[in-house]
């Protein structure tokens, strides 16, 4: 029996930095498999750049923002490329009703709350995303189509241009280039998912007195405020990259780094990607299922059930998820990859 083979996949991914990037294992799984077939991603703006230089992919496309007008030229764009599979990793309605639109014959996607979108796909890939890692979760739309194996890692590649202007933005930071530098991001995509400016400001400190290593901050610029908060507080030097940085410059400066310490975010999984070790620092994620990916990580975890004030607001005050992670568990965590440096 003749086996099917697509000429032309389209992948949809319409998340933020870190989803995107924790999808990328199944765009190795599918060059792996399909050498030959025309690969697309379809992402939302500002996550492009996340895999405009991934070697398994052909095209990235961005979803068109604006009025129904521009977004029906959009939509009759994705119908004249002509996939013959599509798999939408969103498990979203917005990224189905794409899928549906596409004209593909064959589409995969995820239903995890049993809404309508499940009769958009063609197969609903069946996986329960609260009992594995986000990695293997993306990875079941793979094993639907039998293609199976050992999971991947997620895989960001930094490009030349890319590298040089890191090496112009450490410099204007002032990063001394014979010295090892740390990362810390202090930021997160909501307040209650970040660890207090005071204990970055802290460990910022401890880094640099107590150690042959450099601090730098990263962030967008969203943190500004957070960064003079931490500036207020600190004793040793403040070496910052925050609202500096394009994510392709983002990933060639954190390439660099000796360790990153990060609230749970993008960059995180960018430096876990890069193969730099990480500290996450986590609230009401649990890193069991949005974890750095791989080897030699640590992530501190409390564990607190917050389903009573999860959002937009936390009533715990000093027994808030974040500020139950001290500062001094922290510190002894990042000791061992400094002494040796």
């Amino acid at each position: 029996m003749a086996v099917w083979i697509p000429d032309r996949i389209l992948v949809i991914k319409l998340r933020y930095v870190g989803d995107v990037l924790l999808a990328t294992p199944v765009l190795s799984r599918l060059r792996e498999s399909f050498p030959k077939v025309h690969l697309a991603m379809l992402v939302n703006p500002g996550t492009d750049d996340l895999v405009r230089d991934h070697p398994a992919l052909d095209e990235v496309l961005v979803l068109e923002r604006g009025n129904l007008a521009r977004q029906w030229r959009f939509v009759r764009d994705l119908r004249r490329r002509q996939f013959d599979l599509v798999i939408d990793l969103t498990d979203a309605d917005r990224s189905a009703l794409l899928s549906r639109l596409s004209g593909s014959p064959m589409r995969l996607g995820y239903n995890s709350e049993g809404r309508w979108r499940g009769a958009l796909y063609t197969q609903v890939v069946e996986a329960d995303r609260f009992a594995m890692h986000t990695v293997r979760y993306h990875l079941k739309a793979m094993e639907a189509l039998g293609l199976a194996g050992s999971p991947g890692a997620p895989l960001l590649t930094v490009a030349p241009e890319a590298r040089r202007e890191a090496d112009r933005l450490l410099q204007k930071a002032g990063v001394d280039g014979a010295r090892p530098f740390v990362c810390l991001h202090p930021g997160a995509r909501w307040w209650f998912k970040a660890w207090p400016a005071e204990r970055f400001a802290a460990l910022a400190d401890l880094i640099q007195t107590e150690t042959p290593a450099q601090v730098l901050f990263l962030g967008s610029d969203q943190e500004r405020s957070l960064e003079s908060q931490i500036a207020d507080r600190m004793k040793t030097p403040l070496r910052s990259l925050i609202g500096k940085t394009s994510l392709r410059a983002l990933a060639a400066v954190l390439e660099r780094a000796a360790l990153m310490v990060s609230n749970d975010n993008g960059p995180m999984h960018m430096a876990a990607a890069l193969g730099v070790p990480v500290i996450g620092l986590f609230g009401p994620s649990d890193p069991a299922i949005w974890g750095p990916w791989g080897d030699g990580h640590r992530t501190f975890y409390k564990g607190l059930d917050c389903r009573a004030c999860f959002h937009p607001d936390c009533f715990r005050g000093e027994q808030n998820c974040m500020r139950l992670i001290t500062l001094e568990e922290v510190w002894e965590a990042a000791l061992p990859s400094l002494v040796s440096v």
